[in-house]
């Protein structure tokens, strides 16, 4: 449970920097003030983790032989694409990610993932805790 909700936290916080460095990614809090603004991070780190976890996976699966026919510049348009579609899940709610484009979804999802990594190369040690 605790390496769940790490990856969830570092999730949001790399969400809240991405929106920092790309300007078509934004977030829009479901409230003002600090904690909505903390919170809608958060949940936009947990609805991302999930949309990764499940549908991206099953696109993995499915377009396998595309990554290996691309060397894996694929996974920059399925990370986009996961992306936007965390963005379209979170509006349900009539707060969270929005995206200004495909692209921009794209870029984003590239500087969300060098920053998701960062973090998790800095935290490895919490995270691989319960393996030993």
């Amino acid at each position: 449970m605790g390496k769940f909700l790490i990856r969830i936290v570092i999730n949001g916080v790399a969400i809240w920097l991405t929106t920092l460095i790309v300007a078509g990614v934004h977030v829009t809090p479901y409230d003002d003030g600090i904690l909505p603004t903390v919170v809608t991070y958060l949940v936009v780190g947990l609805v991302f983790g999930i949309v990764n976890a499940i549908i991206g996976t099953l696109i993995r699966i499915v377009a396998f032989p595309l990554y290996i026919l691309t060397l894996g510049l694929i996974s920059f348009i399925v990370n986009g694409i996961l992306l936007l579609i965390t963005a379209g899940v979170t509006s349900w709610f009539g707060f969270g990610l929005t995206i200004d484009g495909f692209w921009w979804g794209v870029l984003g999802a590239l500087v969300l993932g060098i920053i998701n990594w960062i973090f998790g190369a800095i935290l490895k040690p919490q995270l691989n805790e319960g393996r030993r």
